[in-house]
């Protein structure tokens, strides 16, 4: 019967003395004369398995020959073995070429940069890092759906396509089936009206949107999708495609929305932590050290919570000669937010905002100066997760739409949900990616996403 590597490594006991088959691939072979060491990887675990075998074997010569990279199956007996640090090893008795691999294979048994690796996107989960990167990522999904799905959210698989400008047309891909060569004209301007949808339609860079309505229906909506944005920027942080995690919560305010976003994060970290032990120690070692201390100490932190306003006192009373000079009107810079976490020493929720600089569904103060919204900042990602009570009054949403010139005939739908039974309500959006980049260390989103889609790169 094939087995699985992990199911050997926890059942290690059970299979002892035993015969098993393997499937999966040769990560390294070390040759001597008379025996041979394999370096055998099914990506079902972090650790390899050593495969043994020597001349009695009598096809010896032509495993000899096996390269890193094939595909093979081994039947085998699982021994102890005699080496310091290696649980066991399997002696092999019988072996199976599925797939050869020439010898310029180009993850070979040595160190890659990661430059080079994003070259080679479609190898690169065969090695140590990116393995760890990818099932820290499925593991990080999956605690997702299950913290929200244990709080009676309801999964919501809102559209790509969209007509709603949410976060401003020019940040937004546009649709079209038309053949560029021989576009419809009318008064000197394409169009839309002759095109498949009849109209201007985007690429979501959102879900929230949607997301309200049926929050107006389940009281508690998750939505968890990629989301496109144009943003031509080559920063660590930004991707044309990514993926986003965005609840919306009927009858909830700032402070409860907090509460929530606090909680899940914690929930997340912890399944990460207690299922990811190998790879979390790997990226301890090698690509950020005290990482596992870090997110140790998120998990039983209590989230600082401090207005925009307490915030830029801070940064402006700090003996710091900032790149960019902190301002009351302005956003903050990446260099304030690593301030603010180091000041605090932890995760911290950033709250009212000044309303010019934030966007046009977010919930204005009583003030009139700041919108009900909230960034929480955490040590070496900075803004992980952005949200805000959202203005359930329709009268007031229409003079904002108005006032930051939102085209709202794209958005009637949406602003009707106040007049049909509507409440306050909050909601909040979390990058996928930059969570990876707090869980495993690796700074660089386009380490933490399969194929990466930036400025100048759309391979594969």
């Amino acid at each position: 019967m094939v087995i699985d590597v992990k199911d050997l490594y926890e059942k290690l006991e059970e299979y002892k003395g035993k015969d098993i088959t393997l499937q999966g691939w040769v990560r390294n072979h070390r040759k001597q004369k008379e025996f041979g060491f394999i370096d055998f990887h099914d990506g079902t675990y972090f650790k390899s398995v050593q495969v043994v075998y020597d001349n009695k074997l009598s096809d010896f010569e032509e495993i000899q020959k096996l390269r890193v990279g094939s595909s093979i199956e081994v039947l085998g007996t699982v021994m102890d073995s005699p080496a310091k640090g290696q649980e066991f090893e399997v002696h092999l008795k019988e072996w199976k070429l599925f797939g050869d691999s020439p010898e310029d294979y180009p993850i070979q048994p040595k160190r890659h940069t990661r430059e080079f690796l994003r070259e080679q996107a479609y190898l690169r989960p065969r090695t140590n890092l990116f393995g760890a990167i990818f099932r820290v990522r499925s593991v990080a999904a999956m605690a997702i759906h299950e913290y929200f799905q244990s709080h009676n959210y309801v999964y919501v698989h809102t559209p790509l396509i969209t007509t709603a400008d949410c976060e401003g047309s020019d940040q937004m891909f546009k649709i079209t089936t038309f053949d560029f060569n021989h576009l419809p004209m009318k008064d000197g301007k394409v169009d839309m009206s002759k095109d498949l949808f009849g109209k201007t339609a985007f690429v979501t860079g959102t879900g929230q949107l949607h997301g309200e309505a049926f929050a107006m229906a389940y009281k508690k909506i998750y939505t968890f999708g990629p989301t496109f944005r144009t943003e031509k920027s080559n920063t660590k942080t930004h991707s044309n495609e990514f993926w986003m995690i965005e609840p919306e919560i009927a009858f909830c305010d700032l402070e409860g929305l907090m509460d929530i976003e606090e909680d899940m994060l914690k929930s997340v970290v912890q399944r990460v932590l207690d299922k990811c032990p190998l790879e979390i120690d790997f990226f301890d070692q090698f690509v950020e050290k005290g990482l596992k201390e870090k997110l140790t100490k998120l998990v039983k932190a209590k989230f600082t919570r401090i207005s925009y306003h307490d915030a830029i006192d801070i940064l402006k009373k700090a003996d710091v000669k900032w790149e960019f000079t902190p301002s009351y009107d302005d956003d903050i810079a990446k260099e304030h937010e690593k301030y603010i976490t180091e000041y605090f020493n932890g995760p911290v929720f950033i709250t009212n905002w000044p309303k010019d600089i934030k966007t046009w569904y977010m919930k204005v103060n009583d003030d009139g100066k700041t919108v009900a919204a909230v960034d929480l900042e955490v040590p070496g990602a900075g803004e992980l997760m952005g949200g805000s009570q959202r203005e359930e009054d329709y009268d007031k949403l229409l003079k904002r739409i108005k006032e930051m010139n939102v085209d709202q005939d794209t958005v009637d739908w949406f602003c009707n949900l106040r007049k049909f039974g509507g409440c306050y309500h909050s909601g909040f959006g979390m990058g996928f990616e930059r969570l990876l980049i707090y869980l495993t260390g690796v700074d660089n989103i386009r380490d933490v996403i399969p194929f990466p889609r930036t400025p100048n790169n759309c391979d594969y």
